[in-house]
């Protein structure tokens, strides 16, 4: 397990803190915000001091910052230098970016024990951009559910778009043999793919993908695909206030999701909750008592640690 270290500004460090929110579980003591991601544990503490351990720490911890202090690091120096020169050469996108007719694609679910993994990506051209403004488009995670559900109404009506919900069933069929990082990645070129098939022979002047691993590890998960998107493509961390393709694709995921974990509840007669808390775990014991792991495959992500907390808190 390799860890990374970062010391931020409280204001960073707030900021970190929303945007892990959806992956927020326990706290431990003295910090801020505890949040599981990509397989990596990110606590946040109150001095300012940022630990990520696991197996994408590296790769998380870099998202953040170019430099950071590595404790137990597995790569060498020389690996390290190439990491902050790709970071930089990254971290900054055009001039005039936000008014460019943009593809924008981001991810929803993958902290969520319960629910699927939802990608979706949008296309809003430069004439569209006064309207998505108009709509309420912004960072998901700035609104509330009731307000992202009437405004991805409206949405897919209004810009093109593509979206796959990876079930929780299939999710777990494939996950043994991949991480969640390339399933991620194969998930938004398709949804890339599919987009531009659907807009085509328009194009966009560019493609924004939320930032979740570095570019050279989603171009490696990419690789072994048939048809690769590559052109004009950008990443960046927080894409959503960077264009609103990205905002747009973070509210119609959003929405896909809670939609999901409606018709889950609805279907189970479970009250089916986000995230990976011990409120989570409760719920997924109920379900294990009832029907085991062959119950938790249709809702559950399986390889989440949740897994053997249900089962602990069912056998008790």
């Amino acid at each position: 397990m390799s860890n990374a270290v970062l010391k931020v500004t409280t204001d960073q460090l707030k900021k970190m803190a929303v945007f892990y929110q959806d992956y927020v579980v326990k706290p431990v003591p003295h910090s801020l915000f505890t949040a599981k991601k990509n397989q990596t544990t990110i606590t946040g503490y109150n001095s300012g001091k940022v630990l990520f351990q696991g197996q994408n720490a590296e790769n998380e911890a870099a998202l953040w910052q170019p430099s950071y202090e590595r404790t137990g690091a597995v790569n060498p120096p020389a690996a390290k230098k190439e990491v902050k020169k790709e970071i930089a050469s990254k971290a900054g996108l055009p001039a005039g970016f936000s008014e460019w007719s943009v593809i924008g694609s981001d991810e929803v679910g993958n902290g969520s024990y319960f629910g699927p993994l939802t990608v979706c990506a949008v296309y809003a051209s430069a004439e569209q951009l006064p309207l998505l403004k108009k709509l309420g488009v912004q960072d998901s995670k700035a609104l509330t559910d009731a307000r992202i559900m009437a405004i991805a109404k409206q949405l897919l009506q209004q810009v093109p778009h593509s979206v796959i919900n990876l079930m929780p069933e299939k999710y777990n069929e494939i996950q043994p043999t991949m991480s969640q990082g390339k399933m991620k990645a194969l998930l938004h070129n398709q949804v890339l793919n599919h987009l531009l098939k659907k807009i085509a022979p328009e194009k966009p002047k560019a493609i924004l993908i939320d930032q979740f691993e570095l570019p050279s590890t989603y171009f490696k998960h990419i690789s072994d695909q048939k048809v690769q998107v590559k052109e004009n493509l950008h990443f960046q961390t927080k894409g959503e206030s960077h264009h609103l393709a990205v905002a747009a694709a973070s509210i119609i995921a959003r929405y896909y999701f809670l939609k999901t974990l409606a018709e889950m509840t609805e279907a189970s007669g479970y009250p089916i909750p986000s995230g990976a808390g011990a409120n989570v775990d409760l719920v997924a014991a109920e379900m294990y008592r009832e029907g085991g792991l062959e119950l938790l495959d249709k809702y559950t992500k399986l390889h989440f640690a949740n897994t053997q907390k249900a089962i602990r808190l069912a056998n008790r």
